[in-house]
């Protein structure tokens, strides 16, 4: 895991971090010195809770697949507790839920740690999907049970099953790419990220016509389009760094980019529909865990399986 490859990437990310650093400090000099600059105030404290989810993302890369696989799942626990909170439930509910917490998210990342493909692409959507509700009918309580019963499917499908297949990247066989796994995710989290600040970006410039106005009011065709053609531009710039040809990058990175955006505008639905404006308060000046995933957990599977379907093909 501590290729050179991997020293490079920290390295290189870590230099963008200083230059953003910089550059906020200077802004806040200049626009608010006094910290009465809301704009200017929420851009530092992004850049500070990126230090920190870099440097953590960084030294679990250096530790090996077991930091890795760890970390997503820390971070899956995050954010199951911060989706659950939102739910409804009944106290018949309370083994299905401390079934998902510690039975079902803990089985799923060995499953990945492990590298069964065959039991962690279907545990969840298949066997926890079909026993768990079991659970909560034995229990006898009828209320809302089709709901209930929903929500903590689609909480265990979003912040367990798609998130677990960002480590899940590092298991991958790629032949000639030994080793370097590690890049691949990088990669992902960087293009949909990329996207999702350069979608702000154009949304700011030219942004007029809004995609869904009810649920997000930020987000325009305009941010959309730009956002979306600059990251994947960005990403086929570095097809060099993946196992991916040039046209191959360019089709991933607009792939999940646009998934990206979607994720993030069915996440606002769920929170408009809650009376929410963030998921949680846990980084700072990002909201909670799942303000910071939504775009990477519509992407993450989608990156996995045709990136293995790619190769299993060759």
């Amino acid at each position: 895991m501590t290729s050179p490859h991997l020293l490079w990437l920290l390295s290189g990310v870590a230099a963008i971090l200083v230059l953003a650093s910089a550059l906020g400090e200077m802004l806040r000099r200049r626009l608010s010195p006094r910290g009465d600059n809301p704009v200017i105030e929420n851009l530092n404290a992004r850049i500070n809770a990126w230090w920190v989810m870099v440097f953590l993302l960084g030294l679990a890369f250096l530790v090996g697949k077991p930091g890795v696989v760890l970390l997503f799942a820390l971070a899956s626990f995050a954010a199951l507790r911060e989706f659950l909170t939102l739910t409804r439930y009944d106290r018949a509910d309370h083994w299905s839920l401390l079934g998902c917490f510690f039975l079902v998210l803990p089985l799923q990342y060995y499953f990945v740690l492990t590298d069964w493909y065959g039991m962690y692409s279907v545990f969840i959507p298949v066997y926890a999907f079909l026993l768990l509700p079991v659970v909560s009918a034995l229990h006898g309580s009828t209320r809302d049970f089709l709901v209930r019963v929903s929500e903590t499917q689609w909480a265990l499908m979003i912040c367990v099953y798609c998130v677990s297949h960002v480590p899940a990247l590092l298991y991958l066989q790629i032949p000639g790419f030994e080793g370097r796994n590690v890049i691949l995710i990088a990669y992902l989290i960087f293009v949909v990220q990329l996207s999702d600040v350069m979608q702000y970006v154009w949304g700011k410039l030219v942004g007029r016509t809004k995609v869904a106005p009810n649920l997000s009011p930020s987000k325009t065709w305009e941010g959309l389009i730009g956002g979306t053609l600059s990251a994947s531009a960005v990403g086929t710039a570095l097809w060099w760094m993946t196992p991916f040809s040039p046209l191959q990058a360019a089709g991933m990175c607009l792939l999940i980019t646009l998934m990206g955006f979607f994720g993030g505008l069915v996440m606002s639905a769920i929170k408009r529909d809650r009376g929410i404006k963030d998921w949680g308060h846990l980084i700072a000046g990002h909201g909670g865990f799942l303000d910071r995933l939504d775009s990477v957990i519509f992407a993450a599977p989608i990156f996995f399986h045709i990136t293995r379907w790619l190769w299993s093909t060759t």
